[in-house]
């Protein structure tokens, strides 16, 4: 009887170990893209200040450095809205945008109209969301958008077929319009960044982008709407000829899993390898690979200041923080000054070298970013740019406080265990 019984089971077994191999398989998969990794030490003799560093820096990272352009700070959520929802209010033919997070009965709302009203007047507006940042984008708002004509497409929306790419979700914040104006940065169209009774709103930064390089963001639009939809948009009003307005030399970088060179993460230990002097990093999610933060206690090995600003007890992510700070003795031992923003959830994402490099954009430094996510930043070559942007670094710094050494050692027993807990999930944070 034991014996009929245990075959009986036995389909069921074999069903069981199917179900648990797909389901690990596709765990495995979503947080180990097959993709290769810089795990050397970099060696960079040129500086940001040799004519050479362009060159390099551009057959290296897959894009040149454009000249010709101007690029605005917009440091305050209302005035950020403000300034993109103004934009799309004149534009004539095009809009392109892509957001991670979409929702908000204020901003979601605001753009939603805003897009659709765009659309019933001629304009072409193609929208890319991604499907978990946008899940608690309501109904309306997105029928609003459809039935105006907005071409609206939700990043990865699960499916049998790309559940092994289900985790790969589009973290970029772009919108180009009428291909001649883009802006991009830290900022996700969504209510967290307005000011609300009782609480701070993320502390961010968004630029808006005028000249050539435009084609460039605008380029790193097309490609994801191509991955997302096999539509390939043409015509010379997304891509137009755009005249020099200002004298910033720009570069954009993108990167995504699937082109399996991990181009963002490139880019910052390029960037880092060729600091002579000084590097600020700001970082909403500071989860670094060992190999990246060998390359940070490098550089202040060798003379070079390092300043990290990251969120404090305001982080949105509680165990995010528990886990990065597990990994950043190696960096205060050597001598890298790490700060914890206190007012409020800090959101920014920017890298400054020597005083004039600078890096913006989506991507945090992180597991998501480097190896995960669709990301996309805007570099600039400028010394002018460089101090407008430490201005703000040393603005945040004055609400930051040091976390030192003794902090680390001193942590109680529950957050180093959180820590350890946290960091189990390292390939998926």
């Amino acid at each position: 009887m034991n014996f009929k019984l245990n075959i009986w089971y036995l389909p069921l077994i074999i069903v069981g170990l199917f179900v648990l191999y797909f389901i690990g398989g596709l765990l495995y998969f979503n947080a180990t893209p097959k993709d290769l990794l810089v795990t050397e030490p970099i060696t960079v003799e040129l500086s940001v200040e040799d004519e050479e560093f362009m060159r390099e820096s551009g057959l290296l990272l897959g894009t040149q450095w454009i000249g010709g352009n101007n690029i605005e700070i917009l440091d305050d959520g209302e005035a950020i809205f403000d300034s993109m929802l103004d934009a799309i209010r004149n534009a004539e033919q095009t809009i392109t945008k892509e957001t991670y997070n979409f929702w908000g009965d204020e901003i979601g709302n605001a753009f939603a109209e805003e897009l659709a009203n765009a659309a019933q007047r001629g304009v072409e507006v193609y929208f890319l969301m991604d499907f978990v940042g946008s899940r608690k984008a309501t109904r309306s708002q997105l029928n609003l958008m459809e039935d105006a004509g907005v071409h609206l497409v939700r990043w990865r929306q699960p499916s049998w077929f790309q559940l092994s790419r289900f985790n790969h979700r589009t973290h970029r914040k772009l919108m180009v319009i009428d291909g001649k104006t883009a802006f991009t940065g830290g900022v996700n169209t969504a209510d967290d960044w307005l000011v609300t009774e009782g609480e701070e709103r993320f502390r961010d930064y968004h630029y808006k982008i005028t000249g050539p390089v435009v084609n460039e963001i605008q380029k790193a639009f097309s490609e994801n709407w191509v991955a997302a939809t096999g539509q390939l948009i043409t015509n010379n009003q997304f891509y137009p000829e755009i005249e020099p307005v200002g004298d910033y030399r720009m570069q954009v970088t993108s990167s995504h899993p699937r082109e399996g060179q991990m181009m963002m993460r490139k880019m910052y230990m390029y960037a880092i390898a060729s600091a002579q002097k000084n590097i600020r990093l700001n970082s909403a999610y500071f989860y670094p690979d060992q190999p990246f933060l060998q390359a940070v206690a490098e550089a202040a090995d060798r003379g070079v200041k390092v300043q990290i600003i990251v969120p404090g007890e305001n982080i949105d992510q509680a165990y995010f923080r528990y886990a990065s700070k597990n990994r950043w003795g190696k960096l205060l031992e050597a001598g890298v000054e790490i700060y914890e923003y206190q007012p409020s959830m800090y959101h920014a994402k920017v890298l400054i070298v020597d005083d004039k490099l600078v890096s913006v954009g989506s991507a945090n430094v992180d597991n998501r970013s480097f190896r995960i996510n669709d990301e996309t930043n805007v570099n600039i070559l400028s010394r002018e740019f460089a101090e407008k942007r430490i201005q703000y670094f040393e603005d945040d710094l004055q609400n930051s406080e040091l976390y030192t050494l003794q902090k680390l050692e001193d942590r109680s027993n529950w957050q180093k265990f959180a820590g350890w807990a946290a960091q189990v999930l390292g390939p998926h944070l």
